[in-house]
């Protein structure tokens, strides 16, 4: 049975990849959980690799993966000092994980997704934007950076007006981009969260 996963912007960036003619090795930073996406990549005969802070949310997406027979190698790591060579990597991705550090943190995690990315390699990245609900909200950090609760646990949350990001890719070619906002109602609420994606290609 092929699982549908709910992060549908990686489906985007899975057909970007699909186009590129690389080795079929991709990474995705900030890769546990119940329902790991590396799992998509997997299915389309991608090399699969992770990298998750919280030992918890490795160990389920290793439940996960033993059940559905695949090799996912998700290992406890730390984006901002990636554990893999330079130019090792054909794709990588951070699907809505990099904003929860501080925003110096972020270009770090960046820097480093960059320099293990090849040549003509392919970067998914999203951030967190101003628009959503839930900025200005917890304890200042820094600049539209907050410290908010998720699960009853402290995270840090960084958002970002439009175009701020757009520096830290000055050195690689923007092939898509999307400010998203959209509503939900979640917990019988309903939500207001605002995102910006990118597909980027290494020079």
């Amino acid at each position: 049975m092929t699982e549908v996963f709910k992060q549908v912007p990686l489906y985007r960036f899975l057909y970007f990849c699909n186009e590129v003619n690389l080795d079929r090795v991709v990474l995705d930073c900030g890769a546990g959980g119940e329902a790991p996406p590396l799992s998509l990549f997997s299915e389309f005969g991608y090399s699969t690799f992770g990298i998750e802070c919280d030992i918890k949310q490795v160990k389920r997406a290793a439940e996960f993966a033993k059940a559905k027979d695949q090799e996912l190698n998700i290992m406890q790591g730390d984006m901002r000092k990636l554990p893999f060579g330079d130019q090792t990597m054909s794709f990588v991705y951070s699907y809505n994980s990099v904003f929860h550090m501080t925003k110096g943190e972020v270009e770090l995690s960046i820097a480093e997704m960059k320099r293990v990315l090849k040549p003509g390699g392919l970067l998914f990245v999203n951030f967190l934007t101003t628009r959503d609900f839930r900025c200005g909200q917890g304890v200042k950090v820094g600049d539209n950076q907050y410290e908010q609760f998720d699960d009853d646990l402290p995270v840090i949350h960084s958002y970002y007006e439009e175009g701020e990001p757009d520096p830290l890719f000055s050195d690689m070619d923007t092939l898509y981009k999307e400010d998203r906002v959209l509503e939900r109602i979640y917990q019988g609420d309903k939500i207001r969260q605002g995102f910006v994606d990118y597909i980027l290609q290494k020079n």
